[in-house]
C-alpha cells in the first residue's frame, strides 16, 4: 500500500515534474508559467463530489497528485468562502505530491486523483491505480483530461503523455475495480477544460452480486456545453453513452443514431 514503483520512463518523468514544480514551464502558446501545479482543479467538480462524498460520510481524505493544493485556505467556494476542508465536510486531508516533496501517503476514507493519471507514463498507469484504491477505504474520485495540455515538458513534449477518450479510461478503471470490490468510483473524464463527461458512481460487487452475467454500459451524465473534442477531432462516444443511458439497450437504435451524427 502507498508502495508506487515506476517504470525507468516513469522515472524520468518524475524528475521532469519536480524540475517544472521547481522552475515553471513553458506553453505551447509561448508563455512561461512560474508558479506550476497550483490550480485547485477539484474546485470545478465541488458540486458533483461534495454530495458523493456526504452520502458515503467521508471525513479523511487523501489527495493523491495534490500538487499545490491547498485544502485549507478559505475561498475554496466563492459563495460561502469556505475553505476546502469546510465546503466538504472533512475533518483531516493528507497531501501526496511526490513532484513537491509532499509525502502523506496514509489510507483514508477517500482518495482524490484529480489531473494527474493522464501526466503518467501508460504501462505505469496500472500501478497507479492499484496504489490509489489501496489506500481508500471507502470510495475514490478521480478525474482524467482527455485532451492536450497547455504546459510542455521540458523535452518539449505535451505534458498530457496519455491521452485517451472516457471510455477507454472507464475500461481501465473496471479492471484495476475489480480487485477492490468494495470500492465505490466516482469517475470524470473531461473532454475539454470546461466539459466532459460523468459517469454515475459504481462498486465492482454490484456485478458479483447480480443475478444476470450482462454488466450494461456505464450511465452517463454530460457536463459543459463542449464541443465534444479530443485532439482536435470531434468525440461521439460521451454523446452516444448519454442516449444510452435514457433509452431501452437495442443495439439497432444505437447504430441509427451513430448514422445520424456521422451524417451531421
Amino acid at each position: 500500500m502507498g508502495e508506487l514503483v515506476l517504470s525507468r520512463q516513469g522515472e524520468k518523468l518524475l524528475e521532469f515534474y519536480t524540475q517544472m514544480a521547481e522552475e515553471g514551464y513553458a506553453r505551447i502558446d509561448g508563455n512561461y508559467v512560474e508558479n506550476a501545479f497550483s490550480d485547485f482543479e477539484i474546485r470545478k467538480f465541488r458540486n458533483v463530489v461534495q454530495p458523493f462524498l456526504a452520502g458515503l460520510s467521508v471525513t479523511t481524505l487523501l489527495d493523491y497528485g495534490s500538487g499545490g493544493s491547498d485544502w485549507h485556505l478559505p475561498g475554496f467556494d466563492t459563495d460561502t468562502n469556505a475553505s476546502a476542508l469546510e465546503f466538504f465536510s472533512l475533518k483531516t486531508v493528507t497531501n501526496y505530491e511526490p513532484a513537491r516533496d509532499r509525502d502523506g501517503v496514509r489510507s483514508a476514507d477517500c482518495v482524490t486523483c484529480i489531473d494527474v493519471l493522464e501526466h503518467i507514463f501508460i504501462s505505469d498507469l496500472p500501478a497507479a491505480l492499484r496504489d490509489i484504491f489501496s489506500l481508500a477505504t471507502t470510495c475514490v474520485v478521480l478525474n482524467v483530461a482527455c485532451y492536450d495540455a497547455a504546459a510542455q515538458l521540458p523535452n518539449g513534449e505535451n505534458a498530457h503523455i496519455s491521452v485517451r477518450d472516457p471510455q477507454w479510461w472507464k475500461g481501465m478503471v473496471d479492471t484495476i475495480a475489480m480487485e477492490f470490490p468494495d470500492i465505490q468510483i466516482l469517475l470524470i473524464c473531461s473532454t475539454t477544460y470546461t466539459s466532459g463527461v460523468i459517469f454515475e458512481p459504481w462498486e465492482t460487487s454490484a456485478w458479483h452480486e447480480s443475478d444476470v452475467f450482462t454488466v450494461p454500459p456505464a450511465r452517463t451524465q454530460l457536463f459543459g456545453n463542449g464541443p465534444w473534442e479530443v485532439n482536435g477531432r470531434v468525440e461521439y462516444r460521451p454523446v452516444l453513452a448519454a442516449v444510452q443511458a435514457g433509452v431501452k439497450h437495442d443495439s439497432r437504435f444505437r447504430e441509427e443514431i451513430a448514422k445520424l451524427i456521422s451524417a451531421s
